[in-house]
């Protein structure tokens, strides 16, 4: 009798075994005999072969890995071991994990793994940068934060008004500034590949995408006056966005430009209708912090595009909500963030807003990182249209999804 005492030995084994239980099947299918093909038996029988192997780690492992390859087939690149970190959030231990390359180009769900592949970082998964950080056109991602929020403020504006003849409200409205903030907002790839198109996972890619983001004010606490929507913005825009891998002092890096097209209207008549069209330019930036903490910067400034005579609903719009708009958000660590966006109508006279937000990953509410608790503190002017005028304190509460 011989004693495997070393791991390396019973690895050996655990392959020697593996290989008798393949001859066997090759030994049966050139027979003839009654019973399960060779693909059958290696299906049935080779792993469940690994799996009772539970008294050596290392020997199931090996084992697992020569199956995995006699399922895939001839030109499968070879799978590979590698180590997830261990995450102190969730009290997770470093392990090893067997990479089948075979099989992560989608996920369980049937989706494309690119945008959703850690591999790549936050700006390229978001806009899918990279080749290997893409999602093919036309499959609906999140764009800002799809949320359900408390909203409590130091004013509320129960008679807008605007410079434009005829967008005055006459009559005051009844208005509480306790209500409900509900935001929808979607986006779509619908071309890729247009000016920069790389032959290899690394190369970037740039793209145009269509965004749609809508939010609504919603008088729920005001029974008397029948709960209703105050208001209600519509936010269509066309990004083109071209990828960068620049190097920038400090360890940033500068990963995108784009251009935009954007529209914002409230959908309404007279007199609380407003509307306002931009075209915006942008750039981003990134630096790892270590594990999963980071760091992005987003910059856009806009112009506004003329009005006819006569069609301008709210003068002077940019002067209030601004012309300029600098985005920071730092990733704590896997479950808290915290942003800041500031505007600035790049006058003189300073207007503009500030929004600061922290965010914390939900795995209670739903097991999935995407859902987030969400306090929002704003304070300065258009945090809607119909207020584009009017400097508000806006501090919302409630829950959001993130990119989902």
């Amino acid at each position: 009798m011989v004693v495997i005492t070393s791991p390396e030995r019973r690895r050996l084994a655990a392959s020697l075994l593996y290989a008798a239980l393949l001859a066997s099947g090759a030994v049966q299918a050139q027979t003839g005999s009654a019973g399960p093909t060779v693909q059958e038996r290696n299906n049935r029988q080779g792993w469940q072969v690994c799996q009772a192997m539970s008294g050596d780690a290392a020997a199931q492992l090996a084992c697992f890995k020569n199956w995995a390859v006699s399922q895939s087939p001839a030109d499968t690149p070879p799978p590979s071991l590698t180590t997830a970190p261990a995450n102190a959030d969730t009290g997770q231990k470093s392990a090893e994990v067997l990479l089948l390359p075979a099989m992560n180009t989608e996920a369980p769900d049937g989706k494309k793994l690119g945008c959703r592949n850690t591999k790549y970082s936050e700006l390229s998964r978001f806009w899918e940068l990279q080749r290997g950080s893409d999602c093919d056109t036309f499959g609906l991602r999140g764009y800002r934060p799809i949320s359900v929020m408390w909203s409590g403020s130091n004013s509320v504006n129960n008679q807008p008004s605007s410079p434009a003849p005829g967008y005055s409200a006459s009559t005051p409205s009844s208005y509480r500034r306790a209500e409900t903030r509900l935001q929808l907002s979607v986006r779509t790839k619908l071309a890729k590949g247009l000016l920069a198109s790389g032959g290899d996972d690394e190369s970037g890619i740039d793209s145009l995408w269509f965004g749609y983001t809508q939010q609504s004010y919603w008088q729920l606490f005001n029974g008397s006056a029948s709960r209703p929507f105050r208001t209600t913005d519509h936010e269509p825009e066309l990004v083109y966005i071209y990828p960068h891998q620049i190097d920038l002092p400090g360890g940033w890096k500068y990963r995108l430009s784009g251009l935009g097209l954007n529209h914002q209207s409230n959908g309404q008549g007279l007199p609380q209708s407003r509307s306002w069209n931009r075209v915006y330019l942008m750039g981003a930036a990134e630096k790892e912090l270590g594990g999963d903490s980071r760091l992005d910067l987003q910059a856009r400034v806009w112009q506004r595009v003329r009005e006819r005579s006569g069609q301008d609903e709210n003068p002077g719009i940019s002067d209030y909500i601004g012309r300029a708009e600098l985005a920071g958000h730092w990733q704590i660590n896997r479950t808290h963030s915290l942003g800041l966006t500031l505007r600035h109508s790049l006058k003189s006279e300073a207007r503009g807003s500030a929004r600061l937000e922290w965010m914390k990953a939900s795995t209670s509410i739903a097991d999935s990182a995407a859902l987030r608790y969400h306090v929002q503190l704003f304070s300065g002017y258009g945090d809607s249209l119909v207020d584009y005028n009017r400097r508000r304190t806006v501090l919302s509460v409630g829950l959001s999804l993130v990119d989902w």
